[in-house]
């Protein structure tokens, strides 16, 4: 069974379409109007074995908070979509991940209740152009529309650049071990209550 999903998000501010294969190669197409940002989706692709496309317009022309959020939101749904009834999952995915002098863990739980935590001090406020605490709105509305409950915790680190993508990273690992087929599972749902 293909894990595939495809999402349209039309708003006053934003115009976006997201496709994801959980089981791909890691194969990107993004277009989003926001370069930095589309490095940390591709590290999410590559190291969560995601196959990702984005086409994004948005009003840009502002700022970049309103396409950040509402990438997340799609790229939340999308997920939420293309897993289904989350029967044969591992559920949850953890991972550390360095960069240099930078560090970050990720745990995820694909619980059906969303929920972050979220502890990242940057030392800049900017990485080019891009706001650093729009890392938190990503991760939000992620967490609020895939239904995940996410732990990030950048651990150290002094280049803001090296501690973003050490995140994104992280996040990409212990998606792609939540989303892995458990077979010792055999189908069954990974909860005592028979539901996520």
């Amino acid at each position: 069974m293909m894990r595939t999903a495809s999402i349209e998000r039309n708003t006053l501010e934003t115009q976006i379409q997201i496709s994801v294969n959980l089981d791909g190669q890691g194969n990107v197409s993004l277009t989003t109007g926001v370069p930095f940002f589309e490095h940390m989706l591709d590290q999410i692709a590559r190291h969560g074995m995601i196959d990702l496309t984005i086409q994004a317009t948005g009003d840009t022309h502002i700022d970049d908070h309103h396409t950040v959020e509402d990438i997340g939101i799609a790229l939340g749904q999308a997920i939420s979509q293309a897993i289904g009834d989350k029967k044969g999952i591992t559920r949850y995915g953890h991972a550390y991940v360095p960069l240099d002098e930078a560090l970050s863990r990720v745990v995820i739980d694909l619980s059906g209740r969303p929920g972050l935590t979220f502890n990242a001090s940057f030392t800049r406020e900017k990485i080019g152009h891009f706001e650093t605490e729009l890392v938190f709105e990503f991760f939000q509305g992620f967490v609020n529309h895939a239904n995940a409950t996410l732990h990030i915790d950048n651990l150290r680190g002094h280049n803001a650049h090296h501690q973003a993508e050490t995140i994104f990273k992280a996040f990409g690992r212990a998606l792609r071990m939540a989303l892995a087929q458990d077979e010792r599972m055999n189908g069954k749902t990974p909860s005592t209550k028979g539901c996520l």
